[in-house]
């Protein structure tokens, strides 16, 4: 029997080849879509997951009360892990962690560049990435000592073994041994290094990590198996006071929280100083698209198979009459439903594994078909006879009710509650898209916003050239040198990069200042002629001048600064920071210095062009930035040949703060559009359906004077209404949706009635287009074939 229904299943999809290629098509963009996004959510969700200590490793962040706020950040004092492990007992293991970026390493005649970071000696006990050659107790135990990964050690001793042991070269002055070789790190490591140096190396080199009132790490650590996190949480909460106490002119309150380490890639943002939200939004919001999508799939397999009802009507009273139970019926109609399922995913596999290089482009993922997981097949099983049974489902039902009487004497009525369902279910699907229209339009909208919006500074032209060996003390022959030069408009310097200056001080004093008032701001150290090179406004004062020798104790601070410190009139005002007193010398109107996720903050910018790091900032002629970067490479690599010239672009710098917007962005339009072409074929579904039940009404119409445009206009009429109630109950909807994601960025572009306009303008376009053709077959038909039977 079971073979029977196969062959009858097969038969009725070969014979309504039309249909069949619908629904095929329909599931099989609604399944691939699906199916993407499955890979994607379960990459998001496997980051971190794979080490064995995972349940017992924690981030220690920092919650900063000052001046009447909040902040949260995961950047703490240098000195910290070491401390909470000497006198927290269920404290088993703890590490600082740097990200130092990309060094210069020479070894065999080679010189490469290679990211890394900085770690405690227990490092590689906590985090266990398999050791090909030393062990997890040695890999840090020395200032000297530097642990390599297996693409590392190849890329410079040909071998792991023969790495192991052996002296490397560190930016072009130290020489680290090599105590360890790892196995590259997976693809789903949040952690993205090729070697880790110790941490002792560190404190030496940035001598102010040492200090408890600076912050510039990330804390792990990990508790003993029977420690109660809760409890180590809240013994450690003012660990910290005993630290500060002592420190002149802090004004802020400090407290520590802890995250489980696996927790931190889909949470890693805060609120209310707690984590809250991040990537996992975006995995809940492609997740509930990814079900849309199927359910309207579904939807229109639905609308598509009880379209033809009335053909198979004849067939199913025969059925009926020979003794086929409404079981039987139904089990057959099922078993179609899987089996042009299973075709669709079949289908669907063969296209996600040849497009997954593409969606690996769009995403900047690396995620490779699980060919060999028996989970994905089990769930593609799962998935397949789901999706089956339910697209299945209410055909079965419709179609196993009939009764032979009625259908064998040609009085088959259709009942008005049929009729209503599957326009609900179109309108479900249009519901849908229109909110997937409206969804993709904002986020384009706000990413176009974050891309153009004008941030107080101007970025064009605008390169930054991170100092490097000597380079910092050389500055000024190197600024000489260039100054003047084709295609080099101006020259200057800054400790951090223009986009991404977050430096803090915690201890800025004035005159008047309230002792209760906790602040914190952020700090920025430059060169002459940064304010002219960025273009910012001074609103009061004047800019850093050589003609003014004490202007090395002067700041220039930004209209958030004034507003918190008071001052009326503030040219010539005391103003301190890090025991250093000094006096404003002029006030910037606000600039945008960070993402456009986060309010503009207090800052303090400060003169010092004897610093040894930070980079050269240059501003290029217009056209002429080739000829201008071919320029400074040129005298780069005469003043510091042993290392490589980088540089890089400010608004390149600046549109990678938005990397997730943008995929979100591309994501948003490609399932959009797969939405709309599915809900196009439910939508079809139901005009052929509408038009094979008014056909005799059709013709008896055009006999007695109706034209075309009449029968494709009354054809129309209900498309039409559903279009327009989808789009009333749509619009709510999708702004509730959208305005909430909006509230996660501090500057955001509005919500324009246009949008919604539009949205449905091209969901009522759309939907026309679709069921044109068949309202004008309907209407071409010939009457006299309708009413034949009459």
């Amino acid at each position: 029997m079971f073979m029977n229904y196969i062959r009858t299943a097969w038969r009725n999809t070969a014979r309504n080849k039309t249909f069949s290629i619908l629904n095929i098509l329909g599931l099989t963009l609604g399944l691939t879509c699906s199916l993407f996004i499955f890979l994607w959510v379960k990459d998001e969700a496997g980051m971190d997951n794979y080490h064995p200590n995972a349940p017992f490793i924690y981030n220690v962040y920092e919650r900063v009360f000052s001046d009447g706020k909040l902040e949260t950040g995961r950047s703490t004092p240098g000195r910290l892990a070491r401390e909470l492990k000497r006198k927290v007992q269920e404290i088993k293991y703890a590490t600082g962690f740097n990200e130092r970026g990309q060094s210069l390493f020479e070894a065999n005649n080679r010189i490469m560049k290679m990211t890394g970071d900085c770690a405690d000696s227990d490092y590689f006990k906590m985090f266990n990435y398999p050791l090909i050659e030393g062990t997890a107790n040695s890999a840090l135990n020395g200032p000297d000592d530097i642990a390599i990964s297996r693409k590392m050690a190849e890329a410079f001793y040909g071998t792991s073994k023969a790495a192991y042991g052996h002296l490397i070269k560190y930016n072009n002055y130290k020489y680290f041994k090599v105590a360890a070789v790892f196995e590259n790190l997976p693809g789903n490591s949040s952690q993205k290094f090729d070697y880790v140096c110790n941490w002792d190396f560190l404190l030496d080199t940035v001598s102010w990590l040492k200090e408890w009132i600076y912050r510039g790490s990330v804390t792990y650590i990990q508790l003993q198996p029977h420690a109660d996190p809760v409890q180590v949480e809240s013994k450690i909460k003012n660990f910290l006071a005993d630290y500060l106490n002592g420190t002149d002119g802090v004004g802020f309150h400090l407290e520590l929280g802890m995250q489980r380490f696996d927790k931190m890639y889909l949470n890693g943002n805060f609120n209310g100083g707690k984590p809250n939200g991040g990537r996992i939004e975006y995995v809940r919001l492609f997740s509930m698209v990814a079900i849309f999508v199927l359910l309207i799939a579904c939807i229109n397999f639905m609308n598509l198979a009880t379209a033809r009802s009335a053909k198979r009507a004849k067939e199913i009273g025969v059925r009926k009459t020979i003794g086929a139970g409404r079981g039987i019926l139904f089990a057959q109609f099922i078993g179609e439903s899987i089996m042009i399922t299973i075709l669709a995913v079949i289908v669907s596999l063969v296209i996600v594994i040849f497009l997954l290089p593409v969606f690996n482009w769009l995403t900047d993922k690396q995620i490779l078909f699980p060919f060999r997981s028996t989970s994905f097949w089990i769930t593609i099983t799962g998935l397949t006879v789901l999706t089956g049974f339910i697209a299945g489902s209410y055909p079965a039902i419709y179609l196993s009710s009939f009764r032979p009487i009625k259908v064998l004497k040609g009085t088959l009525k259709f009942s008005d509650h049929a009729m209503v369902l599957r326009k609900g279910l179109v309108t479900f699907q249009f519901v849908l898209s229109i909110v997937l229209i409206i969804g993709t339009i904002i986020i384009m909208k706000q990413v176009n916003y974050l891309q153009t919006k004008n941030l107080g500074f101007d970025k064009e032209n605008l390169i930054y050239i991170p100092f490097q060996g000597e380079m910092a003390n050389k500055f000024k022959v190197f600024k000489q040198e260039i100054s003047g030069m084709p295609g080099i408009k101006d020259v200057s310097r800054t400790d951090q990069p223009p986009t991404r200056t977050g430096a803090h001080a915690y201890d800025m004093q004035w005159t008047g200042k309230d002792p209760n008032v906790k602040t914190v701001v952020i700090h920025l150290t430059v060169g002459y002629g940064f304010l002219k090179i960025m273009n910012l406004q001074l609103i009061q004062g004047r800019d850093f001048s050589p003609d003014f020798p004490t202007d090395t104790l002067g700041y220039i601070i930004n209209e958030t600064a004034l507003k918190l410190i008071g001052y009326k009139e503030p040219i010539g005002k005391p103003l301190s920071i890090f025991k250093t007193n000094g006096h404003i010398v002029g006030v910037v109107k606000d600039f945008h210095f960070k993402s456009l996720h986060d309010p503009i903050e207090p800052l303090l910018i400060n003169l010092n062009e004897r610093i040894d790091w930070g980079n050269a900032l240059i501003k290029t002629e217009g056209g002429k930035t080739k000829e201008a970067i071919a320029n400074l490479e040129k005298i780069w690599s005469q003043m510091e040949p042993k290392f490589p010239f980088e540089y890089y672009f400010v608004d390149e710098d600046y549109k990678r703060l938005y990397e997730n917007e943008q995929t979100i962005s591309k994501l948003s339009n490609g399932f959009a559009f797969l939405a709309i072409f599915i809900s196009c074929l439910g939508l079809m579904g139901l005009t052929m359906f509408t038009a094979e039940q008014r056909r005799k009404e059709i013709g008896i119409r055009k006999v007695i004077g109706a034209g075309s445009a009449d029968i494709v206009l009354m054809l129309s009429n209900d498309i039409l209404k559903i279009v327009f109630l989808s789009f009333i109950i749509s619009t709510p909807l999708s702004w509730l949706a959208m305005n909430n994601w909006l509230q996660n960025y501090a500057y955001r572009t509005n919500i324009s009635w246009w949008i919604f306009l539009v949205s449905g303008a091209a969901a009522l376009i759309i939907a026309l287009f679709t069921i044109s053709f068949q309202a004008i077959k309907a209407a071409r038909a010939n009457p006299v074939i309708s009413l034949r039977s009459e």
